[in-house]
């Protein structure tokens, strides 16, 4: 093996790891505003969106989210 594969496979996965890293907590606080907005306790739906088993718990959100309260 290279010398030099080592680094640049640490250096991949590491941005790999960043990234989804981001979208994970982008979708977090997305769906705590959502469901402020919405009228639930947006930690409780985020904490749940995280526990249950993100991402497949944020589509189940996306799905089954009440519709926004009139004004």
């Amino acid at each position: 093996m290279d010398e030099q594969a080592l680094p640049l496979a640490l250096g991949v996965l590491g941005v790999v790891a960043l990234a989804f890293l981001a979208v994970l907590v982008w979708s977090l606080i997305w769906v705590h505003g959502d469901a402020e907005k919405r009228g639930r306790s947006g930690c409780l739906v985020a904490i749940l969106v995280f526990m249950v088993g993100w991402p497949l718990s944020l589509v189940l959100w996306l799905v089954a989210r009440p519709d926004e309260p009139r004004r």
